[in-house]
């Protein structure tokens, strides 16, 4: 494995250098070496290397720690993972999923076997990642950019506030599985009485019936609505990158 190069001789600067300076010969080389532009056999493991060294030395924090301990106070201190991957792709995770993809799997064993396992339809949903393809210019492939894109997303109904009901009057406890969000079957055979769990196909294991659904969401409990998103485009992205 080869030795990693000084940071400062990387990008061609004194220690000393201000941050004007790194900047400016981050860009020079940036635009020397980029991927889409230099055909050389090394170009893009000398990107790689220019993006790491920028990445730390125009970060005031992580430059003092280079300064003082070299590549040893790095480890685990670099954001992103380096420039090669940025650490994996754009993660809106404060979204609410699209689809509510409800688990099923609530036992079949024997014996009263039970998972005791159930969640509402209508409750906190884990976000789902969001993925779009965006055209931009050499110069933002380079130096990186922040672009506001819109998004269509399912936010809770704010009228029934996730119940789907119309008044909380109209919830009540289901009286298939009386609250329990499953149904129990048994069935008798030559070697014994066999028990069975599942989820209550009338409330869908939420436990709850509504009586007269929401007017707004129309009993989902969730409404979708446009937001706009500040998504940053970090500096030496290349095509195709997530």
């Amino acid at each position: 494995m080869a030795e990693k190069r000084d940071y400062y001789e990387v990008l061609g600067i004194s220690k000393g250098a201000s941050d004007a300076e790194i900047k400016k010969a981050y860009r020079s080389l940036a635009k020397k070496y980029h991927p889409d532009v230099n055909k050389e056999a090394d170009a893009e493991a000398k990107f790689k290397e220019i993006n790491e060294a920028y990445e730390v030395l125009s970060d005031p924090q992580k430059r003092q720690t280079y300064d003082q301990f070299g590549f040893a106070g790095m480890n685990g201190s670099q954001a992103g993972g380096g420039f090669g991957g940025f650490g994996g792709g754009f993660n809106a995770g404060g979204f609410d999923d699209l689809n509510d993809i409800f688990s099923s799997f609530f036992g079949g064993g024997m014996g009263g076997f039970s998972t005791g396992s159930r969640r509402s339809s209508n409750g906190p949903r884990k976000g789902e990642d969001r993925y779009m393809r965006m055209n931009i210019s050499f110069m933002d492939a380079c130096f990186g950019k922040t672009e506001t894109i819109n998004l269509t997303v399912e936010e809770q109904c704010d009228q029934c506030h996730g119940t789907g009901a119309a008044s909380p009057s109209d919830v009540e406890t289901c009286p298939t599985c009386h609250g329990s969000g499953s149904v129990v079957t048994q069935q008798r055979t030559a070697f014994g009485v066999f028990q069975s769990q599942s989820v209550c196909p009338d409330c869908r294991g939420t436990g709850k019936k509504i009586r007269k659904v929401c007017p707004k969401c129309g009993g989902t409990g969730y409404e979708k609505k446009r937001i706009s998103v500040d998504v940053k485009i970090p500096a030496g992205i290349q095509t195709g990158q997530q």
